[in-house]
């Protein structure tokens, strides 16, 4: 168990270091590492210029950036000199920017570069917003380069008595930030969060994964996503070391370079490994993946309980095929991590039978955010994992999830009222998830406010319906539909790439996105994926009528929050007219 008051004690472990490497940054042709005594001067660097700004004690202060070495930095420096900080997601729109300033109250702002930069111009009044530093090099108006502010960090590396003391002064009940929710459900909350909601929860999340300071992960889930953040300060506070990743893009190669052994990533992430898999495996390969996934889940009970299989079959199958996934990952994993959203029974059996466990985990961001996760000291396969011990947790009367401890938030910022309606009279916090509780270990179901009632009174839980869908490499994403109507419908989202080179081998002329998924042989390759997944549906779950759309959703389309969930409202107002013209006869 990791002995922590505040976040400020991780730093002051990662502040002890002295030389050794703690993080890296991609530079051109490699990674460059970072030591710990130089992350020590850029950090009081900043808490210098925090202090020239006037930022009291309790003010906030926001970021906005991709994985880089810098958030860390401007982080633990906000921490450190009292105030609280706010991260931002680099894809929010001007005026989504705009509100969690405003709200938030924020005095000062970093920023990565020009877009993040001209989104702040165009965000409308913030009043309190009295400073603004910016990581990339350029001309900004009105904005400081962070190179300015850092021109002293080279003679401040010493981990002084000064920055000792300053780090005790944090008491565990100080705010140390407001993390917005992405607003699946309606305008963002700030969820506010305090060093003991958070160190409570670093002290037990870890338990059972054994980190070491020869471990190493690439961070590359974007740093405002609080399980992406927890993840970090658990491997600063074991030693390991981070390698930041600007762009999702370069990931494929940088697992190659960095050879990570931790992997975290969200249910979606694994999904397109494995359809990237499938969608290279043609002709001899394609038999030969075939026989070896066949080979694999004849073991998959061994390799769910973290054994490797012995057997000349399993060995053949592992030279030829498992072997080159692992490689894919960089060769050195020693464990993967998913979690964010159910990963799905598909995806999990999957990974199980090329020999890969994937460790699934749940919480919130209202938790600080880990509830449950499974280790090696204790993994169920299809649970996402045990309750970890600063939590208890109970199942309401329908099956809502309710828990209570040190990790769980102090409130929404400014929005008393919506805090209290998130609370049973007796103070248990109710997560909204639907699941159950065997012997410690966790299941969640579906998300309360998404499950669907049919007209004819049958509850469905859309997202393991889903999950099946989406394990196909056409389909990107999916929403199901039928809340109050006599059956289900699906509304697909193609992977348009992987949908064009189907097209190019099977005759389609079509290539425009909108003649393609209206061609004949596309609708009847979708419903053959449908039919596929209601033969494992009860009756009243089948889905009856497929719509496939030409757009692939994404973040910046609005159609997926940052942390790649489906905003429901969004899709069913977008495609209303597709979704009447299913239900018409």
């Amino acid at each position: 168990m990791l002995e922590l008051n505040t976040v400020n004690d991780v730093f002051a472990k990662v502040a002890a270091r002295g030389t050794d490497t703690v993080a890296m940054k991609q530079v051109s042709g490699g990674w460059e590492p970072i030591s710990a005594k130089t992350m020590v001067g850029r950090v009081r660097a900043v808490m210098q210029t925090l202090e020239r700004w006037g930022i009291q004690r309790g003010d906030r202060v926001a970021l906005v950036s991709n994985n880089r070495w810098e958030w860390p930095v401007v982080d633990f420096a906000v921490l450190a000199h009292g105030a609280a900080d706010v991260p931002l997601y680099q894809t929010l729109t001007p005026e989504q920017m705009g509100f969690i300033l405003r709200d938030s109250g924020a005095k000062a702002i970093f920023l990565e570069g020009k877009e993040q930069y001209e989104k702040l111009t165009q965000a409308g009044e913030l009043p309190a917003l009295e400073h603004v530093a910016v990581f990339d090099e350029g001309s900004f108006a009105n904005a400081e380069s962070f190179s300015e502010v850092l021109k002293d960090a080279t003679s401040l590396e010493e981990f002084d008595n000064s920055l000792r003391a300053k780090l005790l002064e944090a008491k565990p009940e100080d705010l140390a930030t407001i993390v917005y929710t992405s607003g699946t459900t309606g305008d963002p909350k700030g969820v506010m969060l305090t060093h003991k909601n958070l160190a409570s929860n670093l002290r037990y999340s870890t338990d059972g994964l054994y980190i070491t300071e020869n471990d190493s992960c690439i961070s590359f889930l974007p740093l405002s996503h609080a399980l992406a953040r927890h993840l970090d300060y658990a491997l600063y506070a074991n030693h390991a070391t981070l390698a930041y990743l600007p762009s999702f893009n370069d990931l494929a190669p940088a697992m190659k370079s960095v050879h990570p052994t931790i992997f975290l990533a969200v249910p979606r992430v694994f999904e397109k490994v494995r359809q990237g898999v499938e969608g290279k495996s043609t002709g001899l390969k394609k038999a030969i993946f075939g026989w070896a996934l066949g080979v694999g889940a004849k073991h998959r009970d061994e390799v769910a309980a973290g054994k490797k299989p012995s057997g000349l079959l399993f060995s053949i199958a592992d030279k030829l095929v498992y072997s080159k996934i692992r490689e894919a990952f960089g060769g050195k994993v020693r464990f993967y991590v998913s979690g964010g959203a159910p990963l799905g029974k598909e995806t999990t059996d999957w990974f199980l039978d090329v020999g890969i466990r994937v460790f699934e985990g749940y919480g919130l961001t209202e938790t600080s955010p880990v509830v449950s996760r499974n280790t090696f000291d204790a993994c169920r396969i299809g649970s996402v994992g045990e309750i970890i011990k600063n939590f208890e947790a109970r199942t309401a009367a329908d099956g809502e999830i309710e828990v209570r401890g040190d990790a769980v938030f102090a409130g929404y910022w400014q929005k008393e009222e919506a805090t209290k309606k998130e609370f049973t009279e007796d103070g248990w916090f109710k997560t909204g998830d639907i699941g159950k509780i065997e012997e410690n270990f966790l299941s969640i179901t579906d998300r309360k406010k998404e499950l669907m009632k049919t007209s004819g009174g049958k509850y469905i839980a859309p997202q393991p319906i889903e999950s099946k869908l989406k394990v196909d490499a056409l389909v990107g994403q999916v929403a199901l539909i039928g809340d109050n109507r006599k059956f289900v419908a699906v509304i697909v989202s193609p992977n348009l790439q992987a949908l064009k080179s189907w097209a190019s081998k099977n005759g389609v002329q079509a290539t425009e996105p909108e003649k393609l998924v209206t061609d004949p042989k596309v609708q009847k390759v979708y419903e053959a994926i449908v039919e596929k997944a209601n033969g494992s549906l009860a009756h009243f779950e089948t889905i009856k009528k497929v719509s496939v759309v030409p757009e692939e959703w994404t973040v910046e389309s609005g159609e997926l929050t940052p942390s790649m969930k489906l905003k429901r409202r969004v899709i069913n107002e977008k495609y209303k007219d597709k979704i009447e013209e299913m239900y018409a006869d």
